[in-house]
């Protein structure tokens, strides 16, 4: 199905049993995310909002909830997709099997964007921004928020669409010091295109033209988070996906999709911020209050029979993870032409993404040394840790295909391979004082962290426990540590007391180390997780995963049992990760207890919703 907007998808959907109608009237503050996130945990269908309080224009959600309904949106255009992705990483494809992509460049060609007049397309009116829905996704939210939207910017050196970027980058529309239908938030990343033009635009002394679309083909939704091979823009890659060309025109100077549900215009001046956020992230914490640029808004549309679509974000999984696992289909195999050597990289969901990555590269530069260690792991490490938004990692764990084969994919048995493996007097490796994920507040500031790279090769050299080792038993007597449990092979929980500081901290760790050491080796436990709630921690690997790689920045909460410097080389015995809640981290996201309790009449018995019984639709 090629779908030409947003409500021929949301028909088609429907018609397959993929998407409901709440015609009940809904709130927009916090009442349709708490809706969302119920129903997106119980692996429901997308959600179509008829009366949205407040606003004229419907909305929907979920629609990317489930992998399988979204490849059932882009059945018709995923194969031929990937077939352009993968020739532009690899053009000897089409030399090598010219049969498999005679078709290829018939679907590209009809993928370029096309420019039909200027002017309003037909069809739309002029709004204001408080005429959308005004969407609060948690209670600590600054304001409401555009969380699915196609922010489109030219280079202010080369305009023109094909040197455009596309990108989503969350819009505030309400809160703080925003003058309402005067003024917006654009809240973008470090290592973002948008960035570059804002720059460039800055040099010059001008303002940045802005557009906001929203809606439209999912296709288009799609795009604007794709990090797609060089040469291969946005906008053409949502004309690919979507099965027809990105058709757009120019009304004053910006750039409009003649295919979207809404378009904001608007210009961001050099110079010019407001305070942005809180907002409750894909990390699963609010990311706070800070200076972000301002857009000033030039004009605001919306097509006939608008929707307006919107996702929650939050503790993975969430409905983005869903975006991770199309990227990774769609562009998994270009990673590999980018950096040489790699077999697979896996950024992983549950940890939020950026802070955690797992690879799998080659060992090939020294196959005469009988005695190995990693070596081209290192250089493919580094190229990982340099290559667009894989630079944001703060964890790296790679290994080689030696012994067996593995899969970063599977988690525990991924870690545990390494960890069999590992020199920890040799093969941890750290850069201090870099760039992190914005959102991640590990840090030392915002943008601001480390990374550390576990690199493990050769043989097995240990064997891991499977239950508490009783040196870590007898730790209750150490004041302040104790609760120990295991985690998965090779790592332990240990509760300790309240973080206070990191003087402190260091006192804490150093006690701990040399209490481990008095009761002798500890070999089969490379790692210890120092947490303030052992039993939450070892609860599942998610759990492990989430607490443990977003509350640490590796050079400030990495110690280690009988750790030092020789050589130039930080080394242990074993891992000590501090992951306790540190106090300049941002608060978790916490539902609000009166909205769930105002919400719950729409899941009592009544008609099935996706397995939910639901009332009201």
């Amino acid at each position: 199905m090629r779908y030409r907007s947003m409500e021929e998808c949301i028909v088609d959907l429907e018609k397959h049993g993929h998407l409901v109608r709440i015609q009940e009237e809904v709130d927009p503050n916090l009442e349709m995310a708490a809706i969302h996130l119920k129903v997106y945990e119980a692996g429901g269908p997308a959600l179509l909002f008829e009366k949205v309080k407040g606003s004229r224009y419907r909305a929907v959600s979920n629609l990317f909830g489930t992998i399988e309904r979204s490849k059932f949106i882009f059945r018709d255009t995923w194969e031929s997709s990937q077939d352009v992705i993968a020739l532009r990483s690899d053009p000897m494809k089409a030399l090598k099997q010219p049969f498999q992509y005679i078709g290829t460049g018939l679907a590209a060609r009809k993928a370029l964007p096309l420019k039909k007049g200027n002017g309003i397309p037909a069809g739309f009116e002029e709004i204001q921004i408080s005429d959308l829905p005004q969407i609060k996704h948690w209670p600590g939210d600054g304001g409401a928020f555009v969380t699915l939207p196609q922010v489109y910017s030219e280079d202010p050196d080369k305009p023109g669409i094909m040197n455009s970027n596309l990108g989503m980058y969350r819009i505030q529309l309400s809160g703080n010091e925003y003058e309402i239908n005067k003024e917006v938030g654009v809240h973008y990343q470090i290592h973002r295109g948008i960035g570059i033009h804002q720059t460039k635009a800055t040099k010059r002394g001008q303002p940045l033209k802005v557009s906001c679309f929203i809606g439209g083909p999912p296709a288009h939704t799609l795009s604007a988070v794709m990090p797609l091979p060089e040469g291969l823009s946005e906008m053409t890659f949502a004309g690919l996906l979507a099965g027809r060309h990105f058709r757009y025109s120019y009304v004053d100077g910006f750039c409009v999709s003649r295919d979207a549900d809404f378009v904001i215009t608007g210009e961001i001046h050099p110079g010019e911020t407001r305070p942005e956020g809180p907002f409750g992230d894909h990390l699963g914490y609010y990311s706070l209050t800070h200076p972000f640029p301002v857009m000033k808004v030039h004009k605001v549309y919306a097509k006939q029979g608008a929707i307006f679509p919107f996702t929650v974000v939050g503790r993975p999984p969430q409905e983005d993870t869903s975006f991770g696992e199309l990227i990774h289909e769609l562009t998994g195999g270009a990673v590999k032409q980018e950096v040489p050597g790699v077999k697979e990289v896996h950024a992983v969901d549950a940890a939020g993404v950026h802070p955690l990555l797992f690879a799998i590269g080659s060992e090939r530069y020294t196959p005469y040394q009988q005695l190995k260690q990693p070596a081209e792991l290192l250089t493919i490490a580094n190229r990982i840790l340099g290559t667009g938004q894989l630079s944001l990692a703060k964890y790296l764990f790679i290994t080689a295909e030696e012994e067996r084969p593995v899969s970063t994919h599977n988690i525990e048995d991924f870690l545990a391979y390494i960890l069999e493996r590992i020199n920890l007097h040799r093969d941890i490796h750290f850069q201090t004082n870099t760039t992190i994920d914005t959102l991640d507040y590990s840090g030392t500031g915002i943008n601001s962290g480390s990374k550390v790279v576990f690199a493990a090769v050769g043989e097995q050299k240990r064997t891991l426990c499977t239950e508490v080792p009783v040196i870590l038993e007898n730790l209750e007597n150490l004041q302040g540590f104790g609760q120990a449990k295991m985690i998965m092979p090779g790592i332990v929980a240990l509760q300790g007391p309240k973080f206070t500081d990191y003087a402190e901290a260091r006192k804490e760790t150093d006690k701990l180390g040399a209490a481990v050491q008095e009761q002798g080796a500890l070999d089969t436990c490379p790692m210890i997780i120092l947490c303030d709630d052992s039993t939450f921690m070892s609860e599942t690997l998610s759990n492990f995963l989430w607490a443990t790689f977003t509350r640490s920045n590796p050079s400030h909460d990495i110690y280690g049992v009988n750790s030092g410097v020789e050589n130039k080389h930080w080394f242990c015995d074993n891992v000590i990760i501090d992951a306790r809640v540190k106090p300049h981290q941002a608060p978790p996201l916490v539902p609000d207890a009166g909205v769930e309790r105002k919400i719950a009449r729409f899941f009592v018995q009544g008609a099935v919703l996706g397995g939910l019984n639901v009332k009201s639709v």
